[in-house]
């Protein structure tokens, strides 16, 4: 099983910044954690601050992986152009978001990607990358 998880901008600074918010460990270290929870699984990270990198990376993993996970950031509430990425693929993408969303500014109450991904998971901090492993894994199974 081949995962790709894909973080959209300013996660470069987990660990530094809004550590209230996001917490204090860098996401590369909570990849290690991961990678390790999940030795039968091939993940595979891309982080990019630019919204077309983004769009690439869901092209180039959304036909041959068994499924993208998506923390596209801020560009959740305003990405057409990722939303059309994720339809364009038959990768399933689950949507992923470290703070609860709906607890913070209305403008993060929206998102533009939800629609069109298997699901979304928000507010467990770092976890909710791990719960949207087991979630893929889950639907692998009964597919």
């Amino acid at each position: 099983m081949k995962i790709q998880i894909i973080n959209g901008p300013n996660l470069n600074l987990l660990g530094m910044r809004e550590p209230d918010i996001y917490g204090n460990q860098s996401f590369l270290d909570y990849f290690e954690t991961l990678q390790k929870e999940f030795p039968e699984i091939e993940l595979h990270y891309f982080q990019s601050n630019v919204e077309g990198e983004i769009i690439n990376q869901i092209h180039e993993s959304g036909f041959d992986y068994d499924g993208i996970i998506l923390n596209a950031g801020g560009y959740t509430h305003t990405s057409v152009a990722i939303r059309d990425a994720i339809k364009s693929v038959v990768t399933p993408v689950v949507e992923v978001h470290i703070s609860n969303v709906h607890a913070r500014e209305e403008f993060r109450h929206q998102s533009m990607i939800s629609a069109v991904c298997m699901g979304v998971i928000a507010g467990f901090g770092l976890n909710s990358y791990r719960l949207a492993i087991e979630a893929i894994k889950t639907a692998n199974k009964t597919t």
